[in-house]
C-alpha cells in the first residue's frame, strides 16, 4: 500500500475510501501531435508541440473510489477535481476517428445543476468500460444511500406506530373517567336566553 500512497500523493481519501480504478491518458492520445509536429520539426516549431503534448499526458491521471472521481492535471502546477457520485447527473463517452482506430476515447462526467461538462477523462483507454464502471459505481452508491433512506423511513414508522398506540392508550383512559366538563357542554347550552 506504501507504493499506492507514494503514487497518489496528491490524492486525500477518506477512511473507509478505496480506489476502484485509474488511469492515464492512452500512449496512442499523442499520436495526432506527433503526425502534426514531427514533420514540423525541421523547423522548430514541432518540438512544442510533441513535447507538451507529452506533458501533458504524463501529468494527467484519473481516479475513480468508492465515493467518487477524481482528475489531476497540471505541468507546473496541479490541480486536483473531485465529484462526489451524488452529483452525477449524466455519464457518456465519445470516441474520435483516430481514438476509435486505436481503442481510446473520452469520458464526460455532468453534474446536476452544473452547466454541460463538469470532468472529462480524456483519452483513456476502453472509454465505454470506463463509463460502464463509474455507471456501476454510482448506482451503489446510490442503492447505498436509499438503503439509508428506508432506514429513516423504518424508524419514522416505528416511532408512528408508538404514537398511537399512546394516543389510544390516553383515548381508552379517558372513557374509564366521567367526563367534568359534559355538565356544562357548549352544545345543551341555549344561547338565545342568554342577557348580555
Amino acid at each position: 500500500m506504501a507504493s499506492t500512497e507514494s503514487a497518489y500523493d496528491w490524492l486525500t481519501l477518506d477512511e473507509d475510501e478505496e480506489i476502484v480504478w485509474s488511469g492515464i491518458p492512452d500512449a496512442k492520445s499523442i499520436y495526432p501531435a506527433l503526425i502534426i509536429g514531427l514533420p514540423l520539426c525541421l523547423v522548430l516549431i514541432g518540438i512544442p508541440i510533441v513535447v507538451g503534448a507529452y506533458l501533458q499526458r504524463e501529468n494527467t491521471e484519473y481516479v475513480v473510489t468508492t465515493d467518487g472521481l477524481y482528475k489531476k492535471t497540471g505541468i507546473l502546477s496541479r490541480d486536483v477535481q473531485k465529484i462526489d457520485f451524488d452529483k452525477v447527473q449524466n455519464i457518456s463517452f465519445s470516441e474520435s476517428f483516430l481514438g476509435k482506430q486505436f481503442g481510446f476515447g473520452n469520458v464526460d462526467i455532468s453534474t446536476a445543476g452544473g452547466s454541460g461538462v463538469e470532468m472529462q477523462f480524456m483519452a483513456v483507454s476502453d472509454p465505454k468500460q470506463v463509463q460502464e464502471l463509474i455507471n456501476k459505481r454510482i448506482k451503489q452508491a446510490r442503492g447505498t444511500q436509499k438503503d439509508g433512506d428506508e432506514d429513516k423511513e423504518q424508524v419514522l414508522n416505528d416511532i408512528l406506530v408508538e404514537l398511537r398506540a399512546i394516543r389510544e392508550s390516553f383515548e381508552r383512559i379517558e372513557g374509564e373517567t366521567p367526563d367534568s366538563n359534559q355538565a356544562g357542554s357548549t352544545d345543551d347550552f341555549d344561547w338565545e336566553n342568554t342577557d348580555r
